[in-house]
């Protein structure tokens, strides 16, 4: 099964996207000891990231795949963990595809072998991190891996974190204007990313820009959304618009850590 909306902030949504339908070292699990000394020990944040980003790549990824790597400081983990394992020798004939130019200079570094969907349209697994998740699920046959901490679990898309939008550079204040009218984006507030592009902060001055060369805006909601999948197709039909962050009814898993320890939503 597949959870039925998700929201995902990357460098470049269209890229991530692209990735949707279609020794003697042995890898360590979670078991029940491991739970209790979560209880015991409070993780912080980037400590669960790292056990639901490792878990990923060791229940998902086998040798000879082709995987997508997401972008963002949970996907880090997963990135990290597959290039551990290649270089031990775990895995062996692995290609990978990065979303973004942050990840690509990661797997880089842990010489980890990318190619493109340029030459490998089909992926046969895709790892990203999330921000946030809504718990209802529908049948699915993809295998597309979300990793997150329980914190970004929600009732509902919208009011804990803006839903954005990349559109490309012309016309792109009429763009703006356009998508905030549709009904189903009805009671948003739509603002133009300004700084850097993966983060919906504003750190600087000039527009944002993608890895692609387009323009991000992130539509704010102080309700949840009525119709993310109404929403998530009109806004992808809509002129100038190249995609958005709402990813529904395309997750095969969801890895959730959290103080009772590590769950999988399948």
């Amino acid at each position: 099964m597949r959870f039925s909306n998700i929201l995902f902030t990357a460098a470049s949504l269209s890229t991530a996207s692209a990735f949707a339908p279609t020794s003697s070292f042995s890898r360590p699990s979670f078991t029940t000891s491991t739970f209790l000394q979560m209880a015991e020990t409070k993780l912080t944040q980037d400590e669960l990231k790292k056990m639901v980003g490792y878990k990923s790549v060791d229940d998902y990824v086998k040798s000879g795949m082709v995987v997508g790597l997401g972008t963002g400081s949970t996907a880090y983990f997963a990135v990290e963990r597959l290039g551990q394992l290649l270089k031990d020798g775990t895995l062996t004939d692995i290609v990978a595809i990065p979303t973004s130019i942050r990840t690509k200079e990661q797997a880089e570094e842990l010489k980890i072998p990318l190619v493109t969907l340029d030459t490998h349209s089909k992926l046969d697994v895709a790892i990203d991190g999330a921000d946030e998740v809504d718990p209802d699920v529908e049948v699915c046959a993809d295998k597309f891996i979300v990793i997150v901490d329980e914190s970004k679990l929600t009732d509902g898309l919208g009011p804990g974190f803006p839903i954005p939008v990349e559109i490309t550079p012309f016309c792109h204040e009429h763009t703006l204007r356009t998508v905030a009218a549709l009904a189903s984006c009805e009671g948003c507030k739509p603002v133009l990313r300004m700084g850097s592009s993966s983060s919906n902060a504003v750190d600087g001055d000039e527009i944002a820009v993608t890895d692609n060369g387009n323009y991000i805006v992130d539509l704010h909601f102080e309700e949840p959304i009525k119709d993310a999948v109404k929403m998530a197709a009109e806004i992808k039909g809509t002129v100038g618009v190249v995609d958005h962050g709402l990813f529904c009814g395309m997750t095969t898993a969801v890895i959730i850590a959290g103080a009772d320890g590590i769950s999988v939503k399948e």
